[in-house]
């Protein structure tokens, strides 16, 4: 039991920045309403700032602000050069642009750090015990730093007048765009927001894990799985379904092994797909 409650706690944590990531694709897809398959590499593009920030600074938050940045900034290039030139196209053609996006991102940071793993050089904790459950300080943090990201997200969506504007524009576009709403500015907003929420992603399962070029990549199908579980285009929903993901495959772990935990994504996209393709909280809709 102790071992189980262990693994549904690892869970969590993974979970966490699971949801980060289907929060960047629902985002994504509530508002531009096309499936961004180059959100995994920002979150690796993410994680690299990171690193070189914080080799450079000292500092791991400093490290991570350079990481956000990156990340935003990548999304915003990413929307001026490729996507808002698709803008009346087939949501098709947007998904394989965003392909491509990802390879060229992969690419140059292959041809940059090589494709060997980098860790981050953090401190050796002890884990805490609590009821004899082992709980690592470093989750704690990442969780924190995963709550502080999702509460300013919806508070930016919520509380702030170009988050009410996003609303809108996710609500009706053509509405928005008479009542005097500029979609050029939420469009930028919204991939500034996107890629810095994904940066922040790959951070965090940099520290985690290990920093490599694949590594967003191999984090696409869990945050589309949770995306589509949560009810695609909604935010809410996205970090909720990320959650309850990250701890079925953690707890899954004894039973189907380390390296086949990633098929309990690729499972619950059929079933959800199949059974309610709505998601779990409800119909398909824009960020509300």
């Amino acid at each position: 039991m102790t071992d189980l409650l262990e693994l549904a706690i690892a869970g969590l944590m993974s979970g966490l920045v699971i949801g980060l990531s289907a929060l960047a694709v629902t985002l994504v897809f509530g508002i531009a309403r096309f499936a961004n398959a180059a959100t995994g590499d920002t979150m690796t593009l993410g994680a690299y700032a990171t690193l070189g920030g914080t080799a450079a600074t000292g500092s791991l938050v400093a490290g991570g602000a350079i990481g956000i940045l990156a990340g935003a900034a990548a999304g915003v290039i990413a929307y001026a050069t490729v996507f808002r030139k698709l803008e009346r196209r087939s949501p098709v053609a947007a998904l394989l642009a965003s392909i491509g996006v990802g390879f060229v991102i992969r690419a140059g940071l292959g041809l940059v750090y090589g494709h060997g793993q980098q860790v981050f050089q953090l401190p050796l904790v002890r884990p805490w015990r609590v009821w004899g459950i082992r709980i690592q300080p470093t989750d704690l943090e990442i969780a924190a730093a995963a709550l502080a990201t999702l509460a300013a997200v919806f508070l930016i969506l919520h509380a702030t007048p170009i988050g009410r504007q996003m609303r809108a524009v996710a609500d009706d576009p053509d509405l928005a765009r008479v009542s005097g709403i500029a979609p050029r500015r939420v469009m930028i907003a919204l991939w500034a927001l996107a890629g810095g929420v994904a940066a922040v992603a790959g951070c965090l399962l940099g520290i985690k894990t290990v920093v490599a070029p694949e590594m967003g990549w191999d984090m696409l199908l869990p945050a589309f799985a949770a995306a589509i579980l949560g009810g695609i285009g909604h935010p809410v929903g996205a970090v909720v379904a990320g959650v309850l993901l990250g701890i079925a495959q953690e707890t899954a772990t004894p039973w189907v092994g380390f390296t086949y935990k990633i098929a309990l994504s690729f499972a619950v996209l059929l079933l959800v797909l199949l059974v309610r393709p709505r998601g779990l909280f409800g119909r398909i809709e824009g960020v509300r």
